[in-house]
């Protein structure tokens, strides 16, 4: 079972959802979560943030560490914010924030096809997915380079 948490970023006008990989790590691990907006001001201090297309989330190393440690057997010199970010351990809970409620009118047209005519609802979904993770890789989002 995962975990899933949820957090506003410094500024307090934008949130993201978090994906806890097998709940290796805690919630307590995401310190600070900043925005496009409020991380322009942010300086990206690459030993405990991590940055996503403008998103900066930044982790309590030694508390990062330590999970790793006592629940992966992990050598803490190989910890740090691309490990526990790209390996999934704290990271979003979609492929960036907001996703769902960006691609849900876009996805509900495509199901509607799939009683009317599931040949080309099947065909269409299918085109739709792969075209929008190259989207999502072409705008550099980490999760969409590093699928498939």
């Amino acid at each position: 079972m995962c975990q899933e948490v949820r957090k506003t970023c410094s500024c307090g006008q934008n949130h993201a959802q978090f994906h806890l990989r097998d709940n290796v790590m805690g919630q307590e691990v995401i310190e600070r979560l900043f925005c496009p907006s409020c991380s322009e001001s942010q300086e990206v201090d690459a030993a405990s943030m991590v940055k996503d297309n403008g998103w900066i989330i930044e982790y309590d190393m030694e508390l990062a560490r330590m999970f790793a440690i006592t629940k992966l057997s992990m050598d803490p010199a190989h910890v740090n914010p691309e490990l526990i970010f790209d390996e999934g351990y704290v990271t979003w809970r979609e492929m960036y924030p907001g996703e769902t409620d960006d691609i849900t009118e876009e996805r509900d047209k495509i199901i509607a096809l799939k009683d009317s005519d599931p040949k080309e609802y099947l065909a269409t979904i299918s085109a739709w997915a792969v075209e929008r993770i190259q989207r999502l890789k072409d705008d550099g989002w980490r999760k969409a380079v590093r699928a498939c």
